[in-house]
């Protein structure tokens, strides 16, 4: 009597063994195909189809915004015009707004930056009594929200002459953003190798030239995203904006929401001013992401 052979297991086709493949990686390998592709590139049209609905709508005229809604350019592409921009631009207080939201978040920006990174470099690799402490401190004022500031900050601003205006505004959003900034860049700063560090002292570089030619390099890319994620919660603030600016320091934020409350039906000027408050940041974001990955390629292959 002899014994059966092993029942040898299914193979597909291609020569792989389909009956030992398990689901999960079935379902890893149809998802890392065309499919998944595909479907990612779906997600990322049915994502910006509200930007580009309101892009759409922002080169509309107003009429033709009431009739119908934006999606008839397709079969009506006639209806397309600049003109709610050149009215945009002629409209002075939107016009006014957007200077004053560079004003605002260009200082607000380079000042976290800047100051972050001094105090990142410091709490990383200097040496001072209750650093420590300090940095716990630092990262104590993470957890702290925004609206329990504005009733004390407001008055001590009002105090000291600075209220409604658009210095008290930068040095809110400074205080405010410098505890994340130095938690970041502190975090960063720390991986550099102390080897490299100790080389550049032994060939006489002090901590300011250690700190502009070694470490403000290596840290390209944390700093690259910290202007970037600043640069972005300044612009697209309201709030704060709303509390401690004026009508003439006023940013474009607070420009459009006072349109909305005054006149409610000029959906041209609100479409074209909501558009283009939104390209700036996403301008600044493409034209710094150069040096983002510039700055990841650098410090990999360091």
């Amino acid at each position: 009597m002899t014994s059966k052979a092993p029942k040898a297991p299914t193979t597909s086709a291609g020569g792989g063994v389909k009956a030992r493949q398990s689901l999960p990686a079935r379902i890893a390998a149809m998802t890392g195909g065309g499919a998944m592709r595909i479907f990612l590139v779906l997600v990322g049209l049915f994502w910006l189809m509200p930007t580009f609905g309101l892009l759409v709508s922002s080169l509309r005229d107003p009429s033709d915004i009431a009739a119908s809604g934006w999606w008839q350019v397709f079969s009506q592409p006639a209806q397309l015009t600049a003109e709610n921009y050149e009215r945009l631009l002629s409209n002075e207080a939107i016009t006014d707004s957007l200077w004053a939201s560079v004003a605002i978040t260009v200082p607000a920006t380079v000042l976290v930056v800047v100051i972050g990174a001094l105090a990142g470099y410091a709490f990383a690799w200097m040496d001072f009594p209750g650093r420590d402490w300090w940095f716990m401190a630092v990262v104590a004022l993470l957890v702290v929200p925004v609206q329990v500031a504005l009733v004390p900050v407001s008055k001590l601003f009002g105090d000291i002459g600075i209220f409604e205006t658009t210095l008290g505004v930068i040095l809110f959003h400074v205080a405010f953003g410098l505890p994340f900034a130095i938690f970041l860049l502190r975090n960063f700063f720390a991986e550099i190798p102390r080897e490299l560090l100790e080389a550049a002292r032994l060939d006489g570089a002090g901590e300011l030239r250690l700190f502009a030619q070694v470490v403000m390099p290596l840290g390209a890319p944390a700093i690259a995203s910290l202007g970037i994620f600043q640069f972005l919660w300044v612009w697209n603030d309201m709030l704060v904006a709303l509390i401690f600016a004026d009508s003439e320091s006023a940013p474009i934020t607070v420009a459009l929401q006072r349109q909305v409350r005054q006149f409610g039906n000029n959906i041209d000027v609100l479409a074209s001013g909501a558009f283009l408050s939104m390209v700036i940041p996403l301008a600044v974001f493409f034209a710094f992401q150069r040096q983002f990955v510039s700055g990841v390629m650098a410090g990999a292959v360091k």
